[in-house]
């Protein structure tokens, strides 16, 4: 990431250079004149704040140790960690301000601007998920052991639970607030959870793929339980942006194989791609059901961009005893805009943006297998990551 390798703190200064990233970052120049809560942050606005924990962050001993890649990973992280406030910050009627859902809308935020300036997936998708859970060593051993403990594996087979330690430092540290000693035992805390759940610096360890995949799915689950693998078929799922190359990828590696593609379905119904998707969905459903009683491998074929979307299909496959593998697509912006606009059924930018907006990248918590595939020379593989482990 030759800009963020830039603008990153190097030795012997260790200086943050503000000006330069203010200009290089349109997202930072938002965080001008964000208010925040005074309780919590009375050093100013997101802006002042951000400045000042990418500040402590290049202090910090256990980041400077880092290898400069890893270095310049977390810098990204720490710049982006807030980037959602100015869409989150609303003012109460008791005068307090609040920023609610920050987290999970600058992962979103963060995902996108990071595919615009070309990071590698498994790079963006490690400062995801490090935005999105910044926050979660401040509070996370209030929570019950079983949300904690999908948090901190999540974390872990994405990212690592050492750097979110070191980012929630640089964050309560970068700040002006009564409580800092009170959260930084929280860190240590939190610390101290993660290396006990083996689950610190390295992605947590399951028995098997299946037990990995029940694990996420069932409330209460032994994660160290060797689940019987009594999967039947295995169904591929797609995931990706219209212009990905789902369906070539598809022609190339799944020939043969039956297809419930949501587009085809949209098209027999006559149904706009920007209207509402009930009745395709319902269709797309009954079309699965129908190979999963016969117990036939098939290939969902739908954009499935968000979390949400793709349990729809999950969860229905797990019911069935399926063997889910997830096939993540996707391309440059040019190139993805591009291919849209070429094919016969083009979706429109206004609704391609829509997606963009929700687009979550499948992660190893969602099936037995997620393989990462970035088809930017005309459906061929350039980047592959299976991110199962």
């Amino acid at each position: 990431m030759e800009v963020f390798d830039r603008l990153c703190p190097t030795a012997p200064g260790w200086h943050v250079d503000w000006p330069a990233i203010t200009a290089a970052f349109p997202w930072i120049r938002r965080l001008e004149g964000v208010p925040q809560d005074a309780v919590h942050h009375a050093e100013g606005d997101v802006a002042v704040h951000t400045r000042m924990a990418a500040e402590v962050l290049a202090s910090l001993p256990e980041w400077r140790s880092r290898p400069p890649a890893d270095r310049v990973r977390l810098f990204a992280a720490v710049l982006l960690h807030d980037s959602a406030k100015p869409y989150c910050t609303e003012h109460q009627a008791d005068g307090s301000i609040t920023a609610h859902g920050h987290s999970r809308h600058g992962d979103l935020l963060a995902r996108r601007v990071l595919w615009e300036l070309a990071a590698p997936t498994a790079w963006r998708e490690h400062v995801a998920a490090l935005v999105r859970h910044h926050q979660v060593p401040f509070w996370g051993l209030e929570r019950p052991l079983d949300d904690l403990r999908r948090i901190a594996y999540r974390v872990s087979l994405l990212a690592s639970n050492e750097d979110l330690a070191v980012l929630a430092t640089a964050d309560i540290l970068g700040r002006i607030c009564s409580d800092a000693d009170e959260v930084l035992e929280n860190i240590a805390l939190y610390r101290e959870f993660c290396a006990a759940e083996d689950c610190l610096t390295t992605p947590r360890a399951f028995p098997s793929d299946h037990a990995r995949f029940q694990f996420f799915r069932t409330p209460g689950r032994d994660p160290s339980y060797a689940a019987y693998d009594d999967t039947r078929t295995t169904v591929t799922v797609m995931s990706g942006l219209p212009g990905a190359g789902k369906d070539s990828w598809i022609a190339a590696n799944r020939p043969g194989v039956a297809v419930v593609s949501l587009d085809a379905i949209r098209r027999e119904l006559g149904i706009a791609p920007g209207a509402p998707q009930r009745a395709v969905a319902a269709a797309a459903q009954e079309a699965a059901r129908v190979h999963l009683r016969r117990r036939e491998p098939f290939v969902w074929n739908a954009t499935n961009v968000s979390r949400q979307l793709r349990d729809q299909c999950t969860g229905l496959i797990a019911a069935y005893h399926g063997r889910v593998e997830i096939i993540a697509l996707e391309a440059p912006p040019a190139v993805l805009h591009r291919r849209n606009t070429d094919r016969e059924h083009a979706v429109p930018r206004a609704a391609v943006d829509r997606m963009l907006r929700r687009w979550e990248t499948p992660d190893p918590t969602e099936g037995h297998t997620v393989l990462w595939v970035d088809t930017s020379r005309e459906g061929r593989v350039t980047e592959a990551a299976d991110t199962g482990v």
